[in-house]
């Protein structure tokens, strides 16, 4: 089974599966931590209709914290499959889609609390384009086909103004 303790001591692996290093990791484990016990407390502790008490049943296959946090890391930098994810995790495709779900939100609660998070507001586009006075941008914008319209402004507001198409 892949697990964080097995990627720690190759320092190569561990960034090429998680794009972090050990420090940065383990950086990222204490927020990452805070977010899953107020995650789990807000929707599982305090959930009204439970069948047994909270921490009944079957034992997790990611129960250390770090294991966690390697597994959402390793999925969104190499974006497998949930097939592959259950045999490397040695778990069901079921549970791999039950955890991608539950600590994408884990994930980026820990990120806003360590406010690590990307700060993408559309609003500011301008302020951020006045900091960036050095920097040129490149816009690339290919042009796609499109099924022609039969209707005549359709058309007109289609129109690309190429006369033939280059194959």
């Amino acid at each position: 089974m892949l697990s964080y303790q097995r990627l720690k001591d190759h320092p190569r692996a561990l960034r090429a599966f998680t794009g972090l290093d050990q420090i940065e990791c383990e950086k990222l484990l204490t927020p990452f931590t805070i977010a899953y016990h107020a995650y789990m407390y807000d929707h599982h502790v305090t959930k009204k209709a439970r069948k047994r008490r909270y921490g009944g049943g079957r034992k997790p296959r990611l129960a250390a914290m770090e294991d966690k946090l390697f597994f959402i890391l390793f999925y969104f930098k190499v974006y497998p499959l949930q097939e592959v994810m259950a045999l490397l995790f040695e778990t069901s495709q079921g549970r791999v889609n039950e955890w991608i779900h539950q600590l994408s939100t884990v994930l980026q609660m820990a990120l806003g609390k360590a406010q690590a998070l990307p700060a993408r507001d559309p609003h500011n586009l301008e302020q951020t384009l006045a900091l960036c006075v050095s920097v040129d941008f490149i816009i690339d914008g290919t042009e796609r086909r499109v099924q022609r319209p039969t209707d005549a402004t359709e058309q007109k507001e289609k129109y690309s103004g190429k006369k033939k198409t280059i194959r």
